[in-house]
């Protein structure tokens, strides 16, 4: 059985990529892909980020897409994850996690990337060596 989440995000793939976006069919980042999933699972998303330039995680050392993941989704620890699954990246190992996907299995995942969109792509070695955290979305919201 697929995972609603996996379901949902299945149907963002060909969406073209736009910094800060979150529109299915129109434009979306890696972020705007979570968004627009957890909004098609609850109604409203449970807060709006506020601006970020590309190289947001670089001005900073502060986890501010794994903290907000803390706020919203149920944090797991990151080889564990199943499909529905919310993954962050970090680039380099000294900089914050700053790249999002939605695992569809345990060897692929589904992310918007400039250049690509949104699309399913292989988890593997070069991903899994970047993955820094894990998160599950909640059954439901209140």
């Amino acid at each position: 059985m697929t995972s609603p989440i996996v379901t949902l995000a299945r149907g963002w793939i060909g969406t073209p990529y736009a910094h800060q976006a979150s529109l299915k069919g129109v434009g979306c980042d890696c972020l705007g892909l979570i968004r627009g999933v957890w909004r098609e699972r609850f109604a409203s998303e449970p807060e709006v980020p506020p601006p970020y330039a590309p190289e947001w995680a670089e001005a900073g050392l502060e986890e501010a897409l794994a903290n907000a993941g803390r706020k919203h989704l149920i944090e797991i620890q990151p080889l564990v994850f199943e499909a529905g699954d919310v993954l962050l990246f970090r680039w380099k190992a000294h900089l914050p996690a700053k790249h999002a996907g939605i695992a569809i299995d345990r060897t692929r995942m589904i992310h918007a990337q400039d250049g690509v969109g949104v699309a399913e792509v292989s988890l593997n070695k070069w991903w899994l060596q970047r993955l820094a955290f894990a998160f599950r979305f909640p059954e439901n919201v209140n």
